[in-house]
């Protein structure tokens, strides 16, 4: 069978290392990359690093409004799949990358196979929300990372071609924990004027575009300063586009908020797990995060991860942009003086048990093809 894969952000090449190599044992792949994260310190090291083939497509789309950005995406990918003319086209997650392909393919009658798909925040306000109930309901395979996932999508009305199938990231992190497991791995890590000793430090993400708001940057921002400290400081690890609107708004963050750009893989991976805690608007960093162990608030008031919040433990929890809720649930899961000797702990004894996602994913492309 031959297969179009898109991908355009770092989560997508994440969950493409996992199902590459499967998916290229049993069918021709043709992967396009649109270049939604479009320099090498956002995405490029990411192909060495995963070990995943460089794109067959390079379309390098780059930044935009969000119709700037999903319209040159059309025109792109709608050639690449006439030239091509394959037999399915696959899409990963919920970004403006994954829309696109949705659509186009849709436009030229080519079956879609969704991997991830079924997640709901129910906030039509997120981007990400809208593109992947577009994406779901244009699909004809939805391959469904959990049970609530499957559950979404019978609420909508859409059984047919609904696939349980696991966790493509999930896999990767399993594959990647012993990499990271010794603390040294921190020190590897190039952050200027530090040296980061295991629950001695927070490690922070943020990259969503409401954050990127004015009035939300300026209450990250004061919730990071009002977090930092000299003995436990940030390490924040952002977004090209965030740190512009960062500077653009006059806002300072401080000296306690180390500032890096984003990391390759296993070094995010690294900071997570030996982390006193994680702050992230990030859906996959909440999800890394869940399996390692590590407390997670989420600055966001939902998330479409919903299994993490009923952790029997409660390290995961929504906290918005709220600085004394994040310092209520700082002093709950990650104490000061308890943090160093819970991280080494974690570090030592943590295990990711893989699901089996790309083989499920591979094995279900062989057969028919669900009517629609």
């Amino acid at each position: 069978m031959r297969i179009v894969s898109v991908v355009g952000t770092r989560p997508q090449l994440i969950k493409a290392a996992a199902l590459t190599p499967v998916l290229r044992s049993r069918h021709h792949e043709t992967l396009v990359d649109t270049g939604q994260h479009y320099d090498d310190a956002m995405a490029g090291n990411f192909f060495t690093e995963l070990g995943l083939a460089r794109p067959d497509h390079s379309l390098r789309i780059g930044s935009g409004s969000h119709a700037e950005q999903t319209g040159a995406m059309l025109v792109a990918l709608e050639a690449v799949i006439a030239d091509v003319e394959p037999h399915a086209v696959l899409i990963y997650g919920d970004t403006n990358s994954t829309l696109a392909a949705a659509l186009a393919a849709a436009k030229l009658d080519v079956p879609i196979a969704h991997v991830e798909a079924g997640l709901r925040s129910f906030d039509r306000r997120m981007p990400e929300e809208v593109n992947r109930v577009v994406a779901d309901h244009l699909s004809r395979w939805l391959f469904a990372p959990t049970p609530a996932a499957v559950r979404n999508l019978a609420d909508e009305g859409i059984s047919d071609g609904v696939e349980l199938v696991g966790d493509l990231m999930q896999d990767l992190a399993a594959s990647s924990v012993d990499a990271i497991r010794d603390p040294d791995a921190l020190h590897a890590i190039p952050i200027d004027g530090a040296s980061l000793e295991p629950g001695r430090y927070l490690f922070a993400t943020i990259h969503r575009a409401e954050n990127r708001d004015p009035a939300a940057i300026r209450c990250w921002a004061a919730l990071l300063r009002g977090v930092a400290r000299p003995d436990r400081p940030v390490v924040l690890a952002l977004h090209p586009g965030t740190r512009a609107a960062l500077v653009a708004s006059g806002e300072t963050l401080g000296s306690e908020v180390l500032i890096t750009p984003p990391l390759g893989y296993r070094s995010s991976l690294a900071l997570q797990l030996h982390a006193a805690a994680v702050m992230t608007d990030s859906g996959g960093v909440q999800r890394e995060a869940g399996w390692l162990g590590v407390p997670c608030l989420v600055l966001r008031s939902t998330t479409e991860w919903v299994e993490l919040l009923h952790d029997p433990d409660g390290r995961t929890v929504l906290v918005g942009l709220d600085l004394e809720r994040v310092r209520y649930e700082l002093l709950r899961l990650a104490p000061s003086e308890a943090a160093p000797g819970l991280a080494r702990t974690r570090a030592e004894q943590v295990t990711i048990p893989a699901s089996g996602a790309a083989d499920a994913i591979a094995a279900r492309l062989d057969a028919p093809w669900p009517a629609r």
